[in-house]
């Protein structure tokens, strides 16, 4: 993108080259900037502290209800969240058609039924948070979660990345209870509900499977700040997980540069063309969608890939910041890894 904010790509990123980042008044005459970050670890962060006790109170449901491992927790919170969101959409397309006396002009819930014959206004959230337990957990299970699956070919990021949701909550009473404390949070503007998230996030501990784990936020902020994205920027994370570095870069976007949004090819870029993520995880994928989502980027390339094979045609000179903290732990397979990386650094 042209303009006052634009900037050509000139990092040659899966190449492992990298630019140190100059600071004063000569900074802005750095092309690109690739900095990875440091240290795994987590910090959880709330504004509201009546939020996070409805957020213990449900996670803490989910733990006396079976399920300890807090990556599926927080999966399977990130699905009734969409679902809450996929309604709430619903809602506002029918009350614009309302005040406008015209008909609805997009269906989330399409008309009709499904397959099995279950009407699709019944697997809305306003009409199924209201069934006795049994009735919801059937419904959920056997209609909703198809319905979401089936929600892939809308080509929004976060449908994409629902195509293989898998439901997981082992009991009526504990999705009955998920429901209820859901339904009460109070998450109506886009700081609350990016507040929320994160604090679920930090409970993710602090090294997982597959070396994954969460960047501190103050390290995120700070690496953000170094290198002062700016709105004609293409961002990338080769290792995305939870999305944290490149929430922060929309955070630090709309604080440093509120007019972006009266522009509409920036507000365009912003929401379509800016953000892009990589993980070969995919349960990190929806996780690290919803993210960006309830953080209000409407959507950004997250998809699934691994950074480091071969297989990375039309990547180089394609970002003009790479912000990134790759895990430290797993393992490579030595012949699928890039040659231009193997050129650069030996990974046997």
């Amino acid at each position: 993108m042209a303009g006052e904010y634009s900037r050509e790509p000139s990092v040659k990123v899966w190449a492992g080259q990298r630019r140190l980042i100059e600071m004063g008044p000569s900074r802005r005459e750095t092309p690109a900037r690739f900095i990875l970050g440091v240290s795994p670890g987590t910090r959880g962060f709330m504004r509201t502290g009546e939020l996070r006790n409805q957020i213990d109170r449900i996670w803490d449901s989910f733990w006396s209800g079976g399920i300890a491992n807090p990556i599926e927790v927080i999966e399977q919170i990130t699905y009734l969240l969409f679902l809450k969101r996929l309604d709430d959409e619903q809602t506002r397309e029918d009350k614009k058609a309302l005040t406008l006396n015209k008909p609805v002009e997009r269906h989330i819930f399409p008309e009709g039924s499904d397959a099995d014959g279950t009407p699709y206004r019944q697997m809305r959230w306003q009409n199924f948070k209201n069934l006795e337990p049994r009735a919801m957990f059937d419904l959920v299970d056997r209609h909703v979660f198809p319905f979401l699956r089936a929600m892939g070919g809308d080509g929004s990021t976060y449908a994409h990345h629902m195509r293989d949701a898998r439901f997981t909550i082992p009991t009526p009473g504990l999705l009955g209870k998920a429901v209820d404390l859901i339904d009460k949070l109070q998450m109506d503007d886009r700081d609350t509900k990016g507040d929320v998230y994160e604090y679920m996030l930090g409970k993710i501990a602090s090294a997982g499977q597959n070396g994954q784990f969460r960047t501190p936020r103050h390290i995120i902020r700070l690496m953000v700040e170094l290198t002062a994205p700016v709105p004609g920027d293409v961002v990338c994370d080769p290792a995305s997980g939870t999305c944290g570095f490149l929430v922060a870069t929309g955070e630090y976007l709309r604080q440093q540069h509120p007019g972006l949004f009266a522009n509409p090819k920036q507000r365009a870029h912003f929401h379509r063309g800016l953000f892009h993520g990589f993980d070969s995880d995919a349960t990190m994928l929806r996780i690290g969608s919803m993210n960006m989502l309830l953080h209000g980027i409407e959507n950004p390339n997250i998809v699934r890939r691994d950074s480091l094979a071969e297989d990375h045609a039309g990547e180089e000179e394609k970002y003009t910041l790479v912000l990134a903290n790759p895990p430290f732990a797993g393992s490579l397979d030595y012949e699928s890894t890039a040659k231009d990386l193997q050129q650069v650094v030996k990974t046997k």
